[in-house]
C-alpha cells in the first residue's frame, strides 16, 4: 500500500513540478507523471534513508516535489544537448 500511495504521491508531485517549472520541453502528461513518480520514490526512500523523514510526514511530498523538480530540470538539459 505504500508504494501505491508513492505512486499516487509522485502524480500529483510531477503535476505541481511542471506548474512551478513550466520550460518548453512539450512533453505530455505520461512523460510528466513518470518524471513525477521518479522523483517521488528517489525523495521519498532517499529521504527516509538519510533520516531526514519518516514515512507519511509531509515532507515527505515536499521532497517529492522537489525531486520531480530535479528530475523535470535533468530531463531538459538532456533533451536540449540531444538536439
Amino acid at each position: 500500500m505504500h508504494i501505491l500511495w508513492t505512486i499516487l504521491a509522485g502524480l500529483a508531485a510531477g503535476f505541481i513540478a511542471k506548474a512551478i517549472y513550466p520550460g518548453r520541453e512539450h512533453m505530455g502528461w505520461i512523460v510528466t507523471t513518470l518524471l513525477g513518480i521518479a522523483g517521488s520514490f528517489v525523495a521519498t526512500y532517499g529521504g527516509q534513508w538519510l533520516h531526514l523523514y519518516q514515512a507519511g510526514e509531509r515532507a515527505g511530498f515536499i521532497g517529492a516535489i522537489v525531486g520531480a523538480l530535479v528530475l523535470l530540470f535533468v530531463y531538459g538539459l538532456i533533451k536540449k544537448k540531444a538536439k
